[in-house]
């Protein structure tokens, strides 16, 4: 799975350790990304209200596409997508979800003129807009992309909230504002206590700082919530270790040895890298 599908579509996110996009949907039961996400395949798809047979016939075609996009089916995902397109030129959850597929395959122009597309035709649409959002912070446009990301959150019905604003975080630190950052993911946490992609990098910019306890409740909740992957148990480590609790320390690098023996962080372990 490559890095803008685990992150577009979530449902690997924290297996990659993504990057969606991402930035784009909520990790499942079990599993959580620890830098980002951004969109989960629902949130092509519309919910509710009244269609016509035409909509409800290009719909169809949009669900199956998403089917194949997760099973990496790049080309019959764009099959099913110009075909839902063809019945319905203005399907803007068709356009967003090809503009995905395109981010997906590296195809940079297509997917902005996709995400373009659908935002002419609902430009208030907070999915479009987180997602277009991502697509410009991993487009080296961080800063047009916080505007984005203010877009989707101005529906109050908006269920996911959280992802913009984590979104919003991880941007903010690619410009190299720690404060702003902080400040979004915060809000993020509030909005959502369980989101491990705010809960990880709260507890990072803690550690950076010296703020033991605060890393310590982030990176507790963390290993006490979800699997952990090796970026977590590197993280929940470091934080014991400066913390002062040794045994907490020595159970966490035994993990990370046992589970994750190849990983990047057992290769830190080994050296003693601990500032890494």
């Amino acid at each position: 799975m490559s890095r803008a599908r685990s992150t577009a579509w979530g449902a690997a996110l924290f297996a990659t350790m993504l990057m969606l996009l991402g930035a784009c949907a909520a990790p499942g039961a079990g599993s959580a990304p620890p830098v980002s996400d951004t969109a989960g395949p629902n949130a092509a798809l519309p919910t509710g209200g009244e269609e016509s047979d035409l909509r409800r016939r290009a719909r169809i075609r949009l669900e199956l596409a998403a089917s194949y996009y997760q099973q990496g089916n790049y080309k019959v995902a764009l099959d099913e997508l110009r075909q839902s397109l063809g019945i319905d030129p203005e399907y803007a959850a068709a356009h967003g979800m090809l503009a995905l597929v395109y981010m997906d395959l590296g195809d940079r122009p297509r997917a902005e003129e996709s995400f373009l597309r659908a935002l002419r035709i609902a430009p208030d649409d907070s999915e479009l807009n987180n997602n277009y959002g991502w697509f410009l912070c991993q487009t080296g446009r961080e800063r047009e992309s916080i505007a984005r990301f203010r877009n989707a959150l101005r529906n109050p019905l908006y269920q996911t909230p959280a992802k913009p604003m984590h979104n919003a975080g991880i941007c903010s630190l690619r410009m190299g504002d720690e404060t702003a950052a902080e400040a979004w993911f915060q809000r993020s946490f509030q909005a959502d206590p369980s989101n491990p992609v705010a809960m990880y990098n709260l507890g990072e910019l803690y550690l950076k700082r010296g703020d033991i306890e605060r890393a310590r409740f982030f990176a507790r909740r963390l290993t006490g919530s979800f699997e952990p992957t090796a970026q977590v148990l590197w993280l929940a480590l470091r934080v014991e270790r400066l913390a002062g609790d040794r045994d907490a320390e020595a159970s966490l690098a035994a993990q990370l040895r046992r589970r994750f023996p190849e990983s990047a962080e057992a290769g830190r372990l080994a050296a003693g890298r601990y500032g890494d």
